[in-house]
């Protein structure tokens, strides 16, 4: 296929010296606020530099094997992917998932731009490996990693996809109640929420929510949870893990539902309970979120579709 007939979309992100100068204005106002705080502003500098120029040799390769649209994160949620794009990513690994939830299943090469700086478990590949790996990934050659997505559904026909996790709470630091069920066991909850993870993200938020739990409970959390490994569970699994955040027992609530295993057999529902506070969002992507209140009813499972990435 001729290279003006392959799509490619190169999935950028700002750096902290634009966002800095996006509520500064200038590069100076912004250089006075970093130092006055004591930090070094050329660290900034020099990661912007590298990212630029390694988004600059990005475009340049990609260019030889198609027509490349240059898409900046802030537009993920709106953007409309075709079906056979092939789709880079280049940034850190939040990028990489946070991409992958708005897409229907179109390969993804993560690609690192600046190694020193990032480890990258889902950006394998640096921009000068973009040559080799481009036309082969175009043409199937490549392994692909599939990955499995978390889904929540609301009663009014909402739905919201996750890479990593999904968070279901309180808009802010207030209690969250809810009913929730699990198979035939059902409890109402007052929380600080609960966490929903895939095995991509149980490295993440969710094994940092168990080990505190171990630590309370002054066990090693390996002890506790063998089943979960130190590494967390496999990216494909077919299953789900969830979680709820300090529990409080009351003689309206219980705090037996606080942990569990989801799958697409057994999924997970949680009933509103919020006069006006209650949320839903994924990937830590908070200004993307869904309104949990009084009387919605949300369905957690695994979803359908899967993310695939160019290893």
């Amino acid at each position: 296929m001729e290279p003006l007939n392959q799509r490619i979309v190169l999935v950028v992100r700002k750096t902290r010296l634009e966002d800095l100068v996006a509520r500064f204005n200038t590069v100076e106002q912004a250089r006075f606020y970093v130092e006055h705080l004591g930090a070094d502003f050329s660290d900034y500098e020099t990661e912007h530099r590298t990212y630029q120029q390694a988004v600059l040799a990005a475009e340049a390769t990609l260019g030889r094997f198609g027509r490349v649209h240059k898409l900046d994160r802030g537009f993920l949620p709106n953007f409309l992917f075709a079906p056979d794009a092939l789709i880079v990513v280049l940034g850190q690994d939040g990028l990489v998932a946070n991409t992958l939830k708005y897409l229907s299943g179109q390969p993804v090469i993560g690609v690192n731009p600046d190694p020193t700086r990032w480890d990258g478990v889902l950006l394998p590949f640096k921009v000068e490996d973009l040559t080799a790996i481009t036309p082969a990934a175009q043409a199937g050659k490549r392994p692909i990693r599939k990955i499995t997505m978390a889904r929540v559904r609301l009663s009014d026909g909402q739905e919201l996809h996750a890479v990593n996790d999904l968070f279901i709470g309180p808009r802010s630091h207030v209690s969250a109640r809810y009913e929730i069920q699990l198979g035939d066991h059902r409890e109402v909850h007052s929380s600080s929420g609960v966490i929903v993870s895939t095995g991509l993200g149980s490295t993440g938020w969710f094994r940092s929510l168990l080990a505190g739990a171990a630590g309370v409970a002054g066990r090693p959390l390996s002890a506790q949870l063998s089943h979960l490994r130190e590494e967390g569970f496999p990216w494909e699994s077919d299953h789900l893990h969830f979680t709820v955040r300090e529990p409080f027992p009351s003689r309206t609530t219980q705090t037996d539902l606080v942990f569990g295993r989801v799958t697409r057999d057994e999924p997970l529902t949680l009933v509103s309970q919020m006069a006006g506070h209650g949320v839903i969002f994924s990937d830590g992507i908070e200004a993307d979120f869904l309104e949990f209140n009084n009387g919605m009813v949300a369905i957690i499972d695994v979803a359908q579709r899967h993310g695939n990435l160019v290893s």
